[in-house]
């Protein structure tokens, strides 16, 4: 049975030019980057060619890059590395109620350390209530974390008017951009954007490497004892073959960014339309343009959505009822109960998001797919 992938807002394939760049960091230019002869170098080179890459994606410079092992590590660092740098003096950080666990644990983390978070309402649509936000920023106010675009409805958000609001207040702007990158245009410079969150397994790099965009003059603490890795910043020997694949893959988004958007919006907009018309009792959820040019999430009414993935996994088709990061939950999500949507509803979510490897024809077995199996539940 052919496979059908609809799921690339959990992980992408890894493109073959990118396997292809990361090959010789594996089995021939071995070498540790931190040595000094010819084999590390050559290492070192590797990692230092990609950091340009990453940088040239989101136009910052690449001193402004470090390497970690996910979007999940960069979150992590630099909301807690703020926090441990302003704790004396500021207390207070600014979210959204629809942000990434990566976020949203954190956030919950710091609390217990005496640090106050405003968790942000956002519309049916799930874009952020800018009032709100400007009610809710005080004196002691060090951070605003707001992701970019989300990973289950894909609404964007309005980045650039956060940042001018973070900025004319001399708060810190911080955007998880997992989801963005290499899906929609990114320029940190343009945007006002001060730090930046970004993961390799969703633009088609390897699984276990990220990247994290802090902008020049912001301070902040080592935050992985040991050697003097990323500009002593974080120890361990650097994931040399991984990093160059991240490097690549950015490259590549770079370069085809209009194409590939027109291409996954292409098949959204067809998929959206066609399940409108040919599938009674659904409901749209997240932004009808502001969103992801990939993202699809439906609510099927009437319909339990586990059993809508098991059936459609009987037929090859991979998607998911949301985030890959809350399967284990049996609580609906956080995103759409956020927006107001009702339990029943919620539970019968699919989430589909297209990849560039995905055609019209591969669609068609989708909507196709859907008819069948929604009449066989309902």
């Amino acid at each position: 049975m052919k496979i059908r992938y609809f799921d690339n807002a959990a992980t992408t394939k890894v493109k073959k030019e990118v396997l292809e760049a990361m090959l010789p960091y594996l089995n021939e230019q071995y070498g540790n980057p931190s040595s000094l002869y010819s084999l590390g170098r050559k290492a070192k080179t590797g990692i230092e060619k990609a950091r340009k890459n990453v940088a040239n994606l989101i136009n910052c410079n690449p001193n402004e890059i470090y390497f970690t092992s996910s979007g999940t590590e960069s979150d992590n660092t630099i909301i807690k590395q703020i926090a441990k740098k302003y704790k004396k003096n500021k207390k207070h950080i600014i979210t959204s109620k629809i942000e990434h666990p990566a976020v949203l644990h954190t956030c919950q983390v710091l609390e217990k350390e005496g640090i106050d978070v405003s968790y942000i309402n956002v519309n049916k649509e799930g874009i952020i209530d800018l009032e709100e936000l400007k009610r809710s920023i005080r004196n002691d106010t060090f951070l605003i974390t707001i992701m970019s675009a989300n990973n289950e409805i894909g609404t964007i958000q309005p980045i650039e008017t956060i940042a001018k609001i973070a900025k004319i207040h001399n708060i810190i702007f911080h955007t998880d951009a997992v989801q963005a990158c290499g899906n929609m245009p990114i320029d940190v410079k343009k945007m006002g954007i001060d730090a930046l969150s970004l993961s390799g397994h969703k633009i088609n790099a390897p699984k276990g490497v990220g990247a994290l965009y802090v902008k020049n003059g912001i301070e902040f603490d080592k935050f992985m004892d040991g050697g003097h890795q990323e500009r002593n910043k974080r120890g361990g020997t650097e994931n040399v073959a991984s990093i160059v694949g991240l490097g690549e893959a950015c490259l590549i988004a770079k370069n085809n960014l209009e194409p590939h958007i027109k291409h996954l919006q292409e098949l959204r907009d067809y998929y959206i339309k066609q399940v409108e018309e040919k599938i009674q009792f659904v409901k749209l959820n997240g932004a009808k343009s502001k969103r992801l040019p990939g993202n699809a999430n439906f609510s099927f009414e009437f319909i339990d959505g586990s059993a809508l993935l098991f059936k459609l996994d009987e037929k090859g088709i991979c998607a998911s009822s949301g985030s890959a990061c809350t399967s284990g939950s049996s609580e609906p999500s956080h995103v759409l109960k956020a927006i107001g949507l009702p339990d029943n509803l919620s539970k019968g979510a699919l989430r589909v998001s297209f990849g560039e490897e995905n055609t019209k024809e591969d669609v068609d077995y989708l909507i196709n797919s859907l008819i069948e199996i929604v009449n066989e539940l309902r």
